[in-house]
């Protein structure tokens, strides 16, 4: 049986916990009396209790992240309440700030504060010596990088053939946009190059072609990226599929030269655009060259196969609505495969806090944070946004309605968009469990009767879309029409996009 068990709960079974396997990995002599053990939100809180108390550990230690503190904080009371004697230690970014507010945090006998990657593995040492620190909450620094084991080792067979493998070559953001917990970073930190290409290697081998880079700032050093890239470069096959995380702005020729050499499907892009507004991109700390954004993302999108992922966010101190959809447009008009529209949040320690009373901020009290009304943007107006950007990724980002959307994006995107956003939730009170057929029909009524646009061209474009969807059975708007029957055709697994996931090959060309 475990001494120290290493647990959260993950988003979805296919997460897997990077922050777990580096804890793991520097336990040491510890090493051997500790296990790993994921779960997931979904999971019933008393079911994983009885889990983990199953294995009878003497330690207990918990990520906690924004989409997981309300279901751990009924997972550490349960524990506390049935084995008080089992030491509960927290950690994560929900509990690395203002900690004292956490109900979660009261709950627990330790909180570490920051990257406890060595930091857990000496408090483990001191509590299994009978000798547990008075303080409650130690504050933890950066750790060197080169000191620290590789977490790479402990992705199971299991997890290579199931789950999404993260990895990273940096920590840390030299930028201080407030909405985000990396403006608290002073620079980045790189991991040595050579020991990390040599693990990325080995994943390699083992079979793993899906790699997800967490840096912030994967392009922010060009020597690095290039090197990175050439390692994959040399390794190319039918598999191979790439997430990084870029800066909108810079993009060097020694990284534009390796891009163009990735096949279609092989390279996903997430690219943080939040604004095009200069004054609420000067407000909230943002440096962004709009004009080099435009260009780049221009010649990504024209000269490359690579998938980009964008993404705005609504609420912004200062942004009102007609800014927000000005952003809209303006990025709509670069043409995307994503734009993911997201609402502000206040997470704990940000400093996007800074500006709560002077813009009339008010969050959600509870998880995620979300902004409810401000200054310029009213509780209902955000609201509506809300159900623009559910409905906007069901329809505009999911990759099935390829003809359908330039129908939606034709002139004004976003009030387009919004006005059909209304009627779908006034016609259905919905923005979840919608099944595709009943998503198909509810469009062309919307294209008809909320944008009018001819009945014969919107049943055209969901007809084309309709036919790769791998829906069954027939939608009312077809069977209305004769003269437009559904026919197989190739799934959009295999219509193009390489090793890309479905969502994705379904807007990439064929590879």
């Amino acid at each position: 049986m475990p001494a120290i068990l290493l647990a959260t709960l993950n988003a979805r079974y296919f997460h897997s916990s990077l922050g777990l396997r580096y804890l793991y990995a520097n336990l040491g002599e510890l090493q051997e009396a500790a296990a790993i053990r994921e779960f997931i939100i979904s999971q019933r809180p008393l079911d994983i209790v009885e889990t983990l108390l199953t294995e009878q550990p003497r330690i207990i230690g918990l990520g906690v992240y924004v989409w997981n503190v309300m279901e751990i904080t009924q997972v550490v009371g349960l524990l506390k309440q049935v084995r008080p004697e089992v030491w509960i230690v927290l950690g994560g970014p929900e509990v690395s700030h203002a900690w004292e507010q956490q109900p979660v945090a009261a709950l627990a006998d330790y909180v570490m504060a920051g990257q406890a990657d060595l930091a857990f593995a000496q408090l483990c040492r001191r509590l299994l010596a009978h000798d547990p620190p008075a303080e409650k909450v130690t504050v933890v620094e950066p750790p060197p990088l080169e000191a620290l084991a590789s977490p790479y080792p402990f992705y199971r067979d299991e997890d290579i053939a199931h789950r999404l493998i993260y990895v990273e070559a940096s920590r840390g953001c030299p930028f201080k946009c407030e909405f985000c917990l990396s403006a608290l970073d002073r620079k980045v930190w790189p991991f040595p190059l050579e020991p990390f290409l040599a693990e990325l290697g080995q994943l390699y081998q083992r079979g793993v072609r899906h790699f997800k880079f967490v840096d912030r700032t994967f392009n922010l050093d060009a020597k690095t990226g290039a090197r990175i890239l050439d390692f994959f470069l040399e390794r190319l096959d039918k598999g191979l599929f790439l997430h990084f995380e870029l800066i909108p702005d810079h993009l060097p020729d020694a990284l534009k030269s390796r891009i163009v050499r990735f096949p279609v499907g092989s390279l996903q892009f997430e690219i943080g655009i939040q604004t095009f507004n200069p004054a609420v991109q000067a407000c909230i700390s943002r440096k962004q060259n709009d004009r080099k954004t435009e260009e780049n993302l221009t010649w990504l999108r024209q000269q490359t196969g690579v998938y980009l992922h964008t993404d705005l966010i609504a609420g912004l101190p200062g942004e009102d609505l007609a800014s927000f959809a000005a952003s809209f447009d303006r990025l709509a008009a670069l043409d995307p495969h994503e734009i993911q529209v997201g609402i502000l949040k206040r997470l704990r320690g940000a400093p996007i806090d800074r500006h709560t009373l002077a813009f009339d901020c008010r969050y959600n009290p509870y998880p995620p944070y979300n902004l409810l009304s401000s200054n310029v943007l009213d509780f209902a107006t955000l609201r509506r946004l809300e159900r623009f950007a559910r409905y906007w990724d069901l329809i505009g980002n999911s990759g099935r309605f390829a003809q359908t959307r330039p129908l939606l994006l034709a002139d004004a995107p976003f009030q387009r968009f919004m006005a059909l956003s209304d009627w779908l939730f006034a016609t259905t009170g919905q923005t979840h469990e919608l099944a595709l057929g009943r998503l198909f029909d509810l469009l062309y009524q919307g294209l008809t009767e909320a944008l009018e646009i001819d009945a014969a061209r919107a049943r055209q474009a969901l007809a084309a879309d309709y036919q790769v969807s791998g829906a069954k059975g027939c939608p009312a708007f077809l069977r209305a029409d004769s003269s437009a029957p559904v026919k197989p055709v190739t799934s959009p697994r295999t219509a193009g996009g390489g090793a890309a996931p479905d969502r994705q090959a379904r807007r990439l060309p064929p590879s």
